[in-house]
């Protein structure tokens, strides 16, 4: 989760992203390959919020013509840390359903309406793999790693699309890095065709105050990843940086650290 101007200020921390990615849903239903189903920002927030309850409801069934759903209880599956993939997440249905932000929240850990917990990306992929009927969200980078059973989704546009970079890179080439103060950014529910609706960024925060050295071998590394881990970052479905927004990153350490 990116931290907002005043409480990096607040705090006397600098922060910056370093990276493009996204998340998605994966389920266990019987039956049902990878990519067959087909859900949307709404619903996945009713499924949440525990507004419905079985794989045979009507909403569900108005998407997935010609894909037999069974009458089976859909038992939710969400991070039982703190973490970004939650925020991201979460702020997606902030953004699709109004009563999301009140009933469950926006931030790194939330008040889940039931279903069950597992501890990071991994606990949460075990579980769905583990209980029929169930759903949860992961990074896409894992999803691919692991082969696991995904969504595709409606996005902003009303178009269905697939996980994928380029869907990643479309919602990330709706705003501009280099103007947003401390490159404060939400990637979630961006307009166009193309747009994957829960797509976000990895980010990196420094302390202003720590020993000289400890940053300069910090902006050292990421130095390094910026301009020889690219492909690295691409293979497993991580978007990089346009190239000025890495340049802004660059005047912004020399800005904040005098490195």
């Amino acid at each position: 989760m990116p931290l907002k101007p005043e409480d990096l200020k607040a705090s006397n921390l600098i922060q910056f992203p370093t990276a493009i990615a996204g998340e998605d849903m994966i389920i266990n239903l019987p039956g049902v390959k990878p990519g067959e189903l087909v859900l949307s920002g709404p619903v996945i927030a009713k499924i949440y919020m525990g507004e419905i309850t079985k794989w045979n409801d009507p909403a569900i069934v108005a998407m997935n013509k010609g894909l037999k759903l069974p009458d089976m209880v859909i038992t939710p599956v969400h991070r039982a840390d703190g973490s970004g993939t939650t925020f991201t997440f979460a702020s997606y249905l902030s953004k699709v359903d109004p009563n999301w932000e009140s009933k469950v929240g926006v931030n790194t850990a939330v008040n889940w309406v039931g279903g069950i917990g597992g501890k990071g990306n991994d606990g949460v992929a075990a579980l769905v793999n583990q209980v029929k009927g169930s759903i949860g969200y992961v990074e896409y980078a894992y999803i691919l790693e692991s082969k696991l059973n995904y969504v595709r989704m409606y996005n902003q546009a009303g178009k269905l699309v697939s996980p994928s970079l380029k869907g990643f890179q479309a919602a990330a080439a709706n705003v501009d890095f280099t103007k947003a103060e401390d490159f404060y950014v939400i990637l979630t529910n961006q307009p166009g065709a193309d747009s994957w609706p829960i797509s976000g960024c990895t980010w990196e925060i420094l302390k202003k105050d720590a020993p000289k050295e400890s940053n300069e071998a910090v902006v050292k590394f990421f130095t390094w990843g910026f301009e020889h881990g690219q492909d690295l970052a691409k293979s497993i479905a991580f978007g990089p940086l346009p190239e000025n927004t890495v340049s802004t990153i660059k005047t912004y350490w020399h800005s904040q650290l005098g490195i």
